[in-house]
């Protein structure tokens, strides 16, 4: 068993409910987390309230509200003394053995960053994506299915928010969490585990560390809704920019395939609309098409403008 000291982090914002069921399946732990830490960002004191029944953890206030996920990363682990920091979602339930399986591979000095598997209760999902996990692809994008199951610890170059940890003073190496990522948050979690790579850390996946994730209701709209797809074009071109550089071969073939994607919703919605009945319907279908394409390249644009701005400010701040 690990003797490293870890802090648990989770992050949370109007899931009261869910922070006590996750609390929950934390106090039940094999390892024990030297600290756990509730970071509130709520405009109310319900989940206050829920963390005050749990002795040992402790609450903190994000008080910039929702879309700044990430911000509440960097709150709770201000003034930590800890070798590794695991984050958690409010909406993922850890298994007994999460945190000691998490904590595994750090034996390993080489070792930055570990993930773990989230379960959404999907068929079949333990093998999909299969020798795909967590990469970064030659033309900029990333892969998922963080719910596979490889059967071993292997290399990855980025991890879900969801369940994650970092080696603490690698991290402060690198400069800290980095709040780039507004809206519906996303890319944020692999800015991280992308910049500690580029530092020489390993980063890996350990399908043991499971929870499952039941994910809970959107402050915002609903996953993949038209402002999740325009945060994600967004946040993709910053986070390749701030951990990757604006002449890297990867972000420049990146924003070939943003455009060649907005090409081809153009054509879907085409199609569509030749193979619908009526005239309402056609429109329709074009009309999708096109719609899609401009959230895509409206997003695309909107990430080269704010990947200036966080370049100039990684600059500033090193």
């Amino acid at each position: 068993m690990t003797n490293l000291r870890a802090v648990v982090v989770v992050a949370t914002y109007r899931r009261p409910d869910h922070v006590r069921t996750c609390l929950e399946h934390l106090t039940a732990q094999t390892v024990k987390p030297a600290r756990t830490i509730v970071v509130d960002a709520s405009p109310d004191d319900l989940t206050r309230q829920v963390v005050a029944g749990f002795e040992g953890v402790e609450y903190r206030r994000n008080d910039h509200g929702a879309g700044t996920l990430a911000t509440s990363r960097a709150i709770g682990i201000e003034g930590v003394d800890a070798d590794v920091v695991a984050y958690i979602d409010d909406d993922a339930y850890a298994f007994p053995e999460w945190l000691e399986e998490l904590l595994r591979p750090y034996d390993d000095p080489t070792i930055g960053a570990v993930g773990g598997r989230a379960l959404n209760g999907q068929p079949n999902e333990d093998r999909e994506g299969l020798g795909q996990i967590g990469r970064l692809l030659p033309d900029g994008r990333l892969t998922g299915y963080f719910a596979a199951d490889p059967g071993r610890v292997i290399e990855t170059d980025h991890m879900l928010g969801a369940n994650m940890s970092y080696r603490l003073e690698a991290a402060r190496r690198v400069g800290g969490v980095h709040d780039f990522y507004p809206g519906t948050c996303l890319r944020e979690d692999a800015d991280m585990p992308l910049r500690l790579r580029r530092a020489g850390w390993r980063v890996v996946f350990a399908p043991r560390a499971v929870v499952r994730h039941v994910a809970g209701q959107y402050a915002k709209g609903v996953r993949f809704d038209s402002r999740y797809r325009y945060y994600g074009a967004r946040n993709h071109v910053v986070l390749l920019a701030t951990t990757l550089g604006h002449r890297d071969p990867v972000f420049r073939r990146y924003l070939a395939t943003a455009m060649r994607t907005a090409g081809r919703d153009v054509r879907s919605g085409a199609v569509a609309a030749i193979r619908r009945p009526g005239w309402r319907a056609k429109l329709t279908g074009a009309g999708g098409g096109v719609r899609r394409a401009a959230i895509g390249i409206g997003g695309t644009a909107a990430g080269l403008v704010a990947s200036v701005r966080a370049v100039r400010a990684q600059a500033r701040a090193s």
